[in-house]
């Protein structure tokens, strides 16, 4: 029996309307940390600059034991997300709307719902789409609101002698505008395990190179979506004098891998937003953006 057979997605529904609710502290070294990891320039104050605008990714993020996590390092399925089938996760998307900035020594807390659960047919099989909204509050009242698309994929079957190191042959991409902005991210191990580490994430496939050649049959380590969207975000305000968007949507297109640098890209839409998107060395677009004042 297939994995795609063994997906009952009236089962998995019942799951809609489910809640859960974490809390934590936001710590000056967590603050330093994410900026240490994601700051341009050594010679800046990276240290001293406000809170990054997804700060709340590296706060409450869920604690399993060893003996509780699923072979990609990911707690089991089942609990507050529905325990489908399909055993590759990402996180496809989201979008953000920012109402008050995070500051140093918060008390924060997360309210997660599950909005939906649906199932589509793609290039690459059965997929299911898991929608969690996230009301993330201070005392001041709420901070951010965010909807969170996670996608499930059925397990490709193994390639002889797993995925080539390097990946094969790269077609050249489809043709794009030109950024008006570009920013250059030298990506490396160091840098996807830094923020494993801050998000307390233990995805096998963004610091495990043998895992993602030989069961998942990735060229390489993959670079987290959440990860892209904080760089493009931060560059977002950046280009607008520091200003915090209103509202961040953003949606991964293809993986992006370690090993070559990779590309923030910006340029001005007619109605006065930000169209972004991030870029591998080879010019493929692996996350499309849209920023809001």
């Amino acid at each position: 029996m297939t994995e795609a057979s063994q997906l009952d997605i009236e089962h998995l529904r019942g799951w809609i309307g489910r809640s859960e609710e974490a809390s934590d502290v936001l710590t000056d070294r967590l603050v330093r940390g994410l900026l240490a990891t994601i700051a341009g320039d050594a010679q800046k104050p990276w240290d001293s600059a406000d809170v990054p605008l997804t700060m709340h990714w590296c706060l409450a993020p869920p604690i399993a034991p060893m003996a509780a996590l699923g072979p990609d390092g990911h707690p089991a399925r089942g609990g507050f997300l529905p325990p489908t089938p399909l055993p590759r996760r990402m996180w496809a998307g989201g979008r953000l709307e920012f109402h008050d900035r995070l500051k140093r020594g918060d008390s924060v807390a997360r309210r997660s719902v599950i909005r939906d659960v649906t199932a589509k047919q793609g290039r690459s099989g059965t997929l299911c789409f898991v929608t969690v909204d996230h009301d993330i509050t201070t005392a001041r009242g709420l901070a951010i609101r965010e909807r969170q698309d996670i996608v499930y994929r059925e397990a490709e079957p193994p390639r002889s002698g797993g995925a080539p190191a390097g990946g094969a042959a790269t077609p050249s991409p489809p043709a794009t505008p030109a950024a008006q902005w570009q920013r250059i991210i030298p990506c490396s191990p160091v840098l996807l395990f830094r923020y494993s580490a801050l998000t307390f994430n233990g995805h096998r496939i963004h610091y495990d190179r043998s895992y993602c050649r030989d069961e998942e049959n990735y060229p390489g380590l993959v670079v987290h979506g959440p990860l892209q969207a904080t760089l493009l975000v931060e560059f977002a305000a950046s280009l607008r004098g520091g200003r915090t968007p209103t509202a961040f949507d953003f949606r991964g297109v293809s993986p992006l891998f370690d090993g070559a640098d990779f590309t923030l890209n910006a340029s001005d839409a007619d109605d006065g937003s930000l169209r972004l998107w991030t870029a591998d060395a080879h010019g493929w677009t692996t996350m499309e953006a849209k920023a809001v004042w």
